[in-house]
């Protein structure tokens, strides 16, 4: 299977071959910043199963060992690459894949950091 992952405008874009090796949620303060939201949704796929298009930036973060990438003209960041956490995969926000969106995630990482009023399906793993 191929998803596709797309930015808000539809210039840039991101394949993904086959089933992500981590379909999570993020409640880290690196992940609510690259959102503005409550938490992240990342998919990791190794890097050669990953194919990118478009005119993307990239803005780096050396304290985390992180490069982010997004699209030059709506600024939606669609993926990452990091040499501390997952190296060898690539990181995508799960959010972009609309066409055929990914499966729910079953992992919340980073849980300790979880806001207070977001509840969880039962069973999910929690990643302190």
């Amino acid at each position: 299977m191929i998803r596709t992952a797309r930015c808000a405008c539809g210039a840039c874009t991101l394949e993904a071959e086959g089933e992500p090796l981590l379909n999570a949620i993020c409640n880290c303060d690196n992940c609510k910043q690259r959102t503005g939201s409550a938490f992240g949704w990342s998919a990791y796929f190794p890097d050669e199963a990953v194919t990118v298009r478009g005119d993307l930036r990239r803005y780096e973060l050396p304290h985390r060992q992180t490069d982010r990438f997004f699209c030059a003209a709506c600024g939606t960041t669609l993926y990452w690459r990091s040499t501390s956490f997952m190296p060898g995969h690539t990181g995508v926000a799960g959010g972009c894949f609309t066409d055929n969106p990914l499966g729910p995630p079953n992992v919340t990482a980073t849980d300790a950091n979880r806001c207070a009023w977001i509840t969880l399906p039962e069973g999910w793993l929690a990643a302190p």
